[in-house]
């Protein structure tokens, strides 16, 4: 479900008969650093004896159940470069098992395609082997850092190294089905929902309701999100790092941990969670079956719900406010593989995919809140609507103040420790442990991969 919004060229953007065109659809933007991504992409070409353009195929490597919302875009720059052919991977996959494989390919040194979707979790695990992908540097990307909100484009490069491009950001919300509210005899506009937990005690206050009610539902999908989202909202206000400190020093004992840890068991010990693990079969079955009222929601959120819920769950969703006070969870990078044999057209086509108008098609195609500050101010994102959830005003919801997120510094195994920490809250979601095993649990191993 694409999100409606008041542009005039959206459109054609969704045709992908005009999803870049300056002139037409962004309006004057000749005092930005906005790339131009016509004459990028003809710079692109490769040319054989003859002079005709090479005929070459670029692999782009992404996850999540919808892919990046770059569908038009493909079908746009393929008609600009003719000599290209886009094969995307790995949409319907999710990220865990998306950066597992990853990092088989890029430690291997073959597997992986030509563009490649680094995730915010992962990408600082390949600080340390900038030798395995290309500096896009050597290709013009340092005159773009004008087209990325400052610390995103800081998560993607490493002593002057540009490692890769920024895609999305995940500005906080909370996703919740008003069908089930109205069940459970709880307000279901969003203003309401809002008022109703300013902080994520009221929160875990509000779900005990939901579970008195009597609904055959759970409050909540699963401890993972509502922790990981809670962590960075807390490690934004805080300390401003979660398990590494801004040394890159393991430090298992940063107050935000416990914070976000005893907020999520509390969640646990009162029966909300649904126990599901993010992008299991059994969580999509649940967005499909109805088994969960709410779930914690970056932007990027929005389009996980729409393509696992499905059409018959369209204006059940709605968007409010999360609680406690801001928070960015999630976003990714585009980069190139060192073993693409195609490194500057597959460059050319990450900036493509990175520049403001592109941030603008992704954010329509599936709600990925851009991290271009063009794309942040631009008219028709920022009055943006969803239909799918109720026709919420995602723009005011997301992009509004998504300027202003407070970066959180993210250590070399950042991914690995997290996952330690979600498998010891699910053993204590499905009775395997009590919460003090699991704190043990997670603190060991975690230790172990930090080297703590």
């Amino acid at each position: 479900m694409s999100v409606r919004t008041n542009r005039t060229c959206q459109t054609l953007a969704v045709l992908g008969t005009a999803a870049l065109l300056l002139t037409a659809c962004s309006g004057d933007d000749d005092d930005t650093e906005t790339s131009d991504t016509s004459d990028s992409s003809d710079s692109s070409d490769t040319t054989e004896s003859d002079g005709d353009p090479e005929q070459i195929t670029l692999t782009v490597d992404v996850f999540g159940e919808q892919g990046f919302g770059y569908e038009a875009l493909y079908e746009q720059y393929q008609q600009e470069n003719p000599h290209i052919t886009i094969e995307e991977r790995g949409s319907g996959l999710g990220v865990g098992d998306y950066n597992d494989r990853l990092t088989q390919w890029i430690t291997a040194g073959e597997g992986a395609g030509d563009v490649v979707a680094l995730e915010e979790g992962i990408i600082t695990q390949f600080y340390a082997q900038l030798d395995r992908f290309v500096d896009l540097t050597e290709y013009g990307a340092a005159e773009l850092e004008g087209n990325y909100l400052p610390w995103k484009w800081e998560q993607g490069t490493q002593d002057g190294f540009i490692l890769g491009l920024g895609t999305d950001v995940g500005s906080m919300a909370m996703c919740y089905r008003r069908d089930l509210f109205d069940e459970a005899g709880l307000p279901t506009d969003r203003d309401e929902v809002s008022a109703l937990w300013p902080t994520w005690e009221e929160f875990t206050a509000v779900g005990q309701d939901f579970v008195a009610a009597g609904t055959d539902a759970y409050f909540l999908d699963g401890a993972t999100n509502v922790y990981n989202s809670i962590l960075m909202q807390e490690a934004g206000n805080n300390t401003g790092y979660t398990y590494y400190n801004t040394s890159n020093e393991l430090d298992l004992d940063n107050p935000d941990i416990r914070t976000a840890w005893d907020l999520t068991v509390d969640m646990i010990n009162a029966d909300l969670s649904a126990g599901y693990q993010s992008f299991s079969e059994e969580w999509n079955a649940g967005f499909a079956s109805a088994s969960f009222a709410t779930i914690a929601c970056p932007a990027w959120m929005t389009g996980v719900i729409a393509g696992a819920a499905g059409e018959e769950a369209s204006g059940q969703w709605d968007i409010a406010d999360a609680p406690g006070d801001g928070g960015n969870w999630g976003g990714s990078f585009l980069a190139v593989p060192a073993e693409s044999e195609h490194p500057e057209e597959a460059a050319r086509l990450a900036q493509y995919l990175t520049s403001p108008d592109a941030h603008i098609e992704a954010f329509e195609q599936l709600g990925n809140l851009p991290s271009s500050p063009q794309a942040l101010e631009d008219e028709g994102v920022l009055a943006a609507t969803n239909e799918y959830f109720n026709d919420a005003p995602i723009g005011q919801i997301f992009a509004q103040g998504a300027q202003d997120l407070r970066p959180v510094h993210l250590g070399p195994q950042n991914n690995a420790i997290r996952t330690e920490y979600e498998n010891s809250l699910r053993a204590i979601d499905q009775g395997e442990l009590t919460p003090d095993e699991a704190w043990e649990q997670a603190r060991n191993n975690a230790s172990g991969i930090g080297g703590g």
